[in-house]
């Protein structure tokens, strides 16, 4: 979906493929006929703007056979759909049983998340419309915490610094501009977008940037006027925006508070857990440590990481922070310039929610999705953005 700003330029909105799992050539296809075209036909569009996700499998293929790359964009236009966006956190294995902490594998300082992630920039430069010159790719926030030391950071520093002056290369071949953008996320190296300053400044390059998660910034209690007044000073580039929500709840030492928080603890992915206290953020790596113990303080509310579908926030005593995701996308877009073009609707976990609140049908999955966009377009539009057809 494509609008356009007061400013005359076009601000993209998609929605991330991570959701619908693939990791072949062949599933990707799969998911573009069974998921992403059902979705554009209930917004009643005739272009949808889709977040892809490659795994390694599949990124592959569409790298060493010219004919996969081109039936893929054939593809998308046959069925309404268009990329300027791809998710190039997770490496393989996202609808796994469990993915936990594998998905921080390889990390920056692992030359497979270079070559991974510059086939996806030469892919994504093969696969913007015709008529845009400009793509964005979300990238792992470095490395998880605990696998990490000076040596390693400097290797990842120099990784992607190296991917820079591809991605210059790339461009001088192609006309197409690409940009990775560092996503913050609770636990790791760079958890904050305060975090990702000092890196980037080092990194001083244009084509690397940040990616702000608005799931990752509230779970962290950053307060988003200050994180992206601090970006800004910093000159730190946003390449993109997702727009998710965490899981917020007021009260987490009243006994009921900890039952519906309960179940949201699955074993599938990562619910880092986080309060604000007055000796500053306290956290967990997920969610079943914060109820099983005395970890994390509850006096404060509690914020896990789960992104809960932005148009339906869970029921009492829970709630979401779609209020941060407003004020984020106020900031991002609803000044007299963009500070960002790519905007990324990312709920992955629609499978992982308590049981009653799955969809059980493709059908289900994509209303649920369409309502997602069609609540991001109306913010959009609200801010004074024009949707363009």
């Amino acid at each position: 979906m494509r609008f356009r700003h007061p400013d005359g330029s076009t601000v993209h909105l998609s929605y991330c493929t991570n959701v619908h799992p693939a990791e072949t050539f062949e599933g990707v296809l799969a998911q573009l006929r069974d998921h992403c075209e059902p979705v554009r036909r209930r917004l009643g569009r005739d272009r949808l703007g889709i977040g892809l996700w490659l795994a390694k499998d599949a990124a592959r293929t569409l790298v060493t056979d010219p004919s996969a790359l081109r039936a893929l964009r054939t593809e998308l236009d046959l069925r309404g759909l268009e990329v300027v966006t791809l998710n190039g956190f997770p490496y393989e294995g996202f609808g796994a049983e469990e993915v936990k902490y594998r998905v921080y594998k390889p990390d920056w300082a692992d030359p497979e998340r270079l070559e991974h992630t510059t086939a996806l920039a030469r892919l994504l430069a093969g696969l913007l419309p015709d008529d845009v010159t400009e793509g964005s790719i979300s990238t792992l926030p470095l490395a998880w915490r605990t696998a990490t030391d000076p040596e390693r950071d400097e290797t990842a520093r120099t990784a992607l610094r190296t991917l820079a002056e591809r991605l210059d290369a790339l461009e001088d071949l192609t006309g197409r501009s690409i940009r990775i953008g560092l996503e913050p996320e609770p636990g790791c190296v760079v958890e904050t977008t305060a975090d990702a300053i000092a890196p980037l400044t080092k990194i001083d390059h244009p084509r690397v940037g940040i990616c702000v998660d608005t799931c990752h910034l509230a779970t962290s209690f950053e307060d988003p006027h200050t994180a992206l007044d601090a970006l800004t000073a910093a000159r730190v580039p946003v390449v993109k925006s997702q727009l998710s929500a965490a899981l917020h709840a007021e009260q987490p030492h009243l006994p009921e508070v900890r039952e519906a928080l309960a179940a949201f603890d699955e074993p599938r992915f990562l619910h880092q857990t986080r309060t604000a206290t007055a000796a500053g953020l306290r956290g967990t790596d997920d969610l079943g440590e914060a109820l099983g113990g005395d970890l994390l303080p509850d006096a404060s509310p509690w914020r896990a990481h789960f992104h809960v579908p932005l148009h339906a926030a869970p029921a009492e005593p829970l709630t979401s922070t779609l209020p941060v995701l407003r004020t984020v996308l106020t900031r991002l877009v609803g000044g007299p310039v963009p500070l960002t073009r790519h905007l990324e609707v990312e709920t992955y976990t629609w499978q992982a929610l308590p049981p009653e609140l799955r969809p059980r049908a493709k059908a289900q999955l994509a209303d649920g999705i369409a309502a997602e966009l069609t609540l991001a377009r109306d913010l959009l539009t609200d801010l004074g953005l024009k949707e363009l057809p």
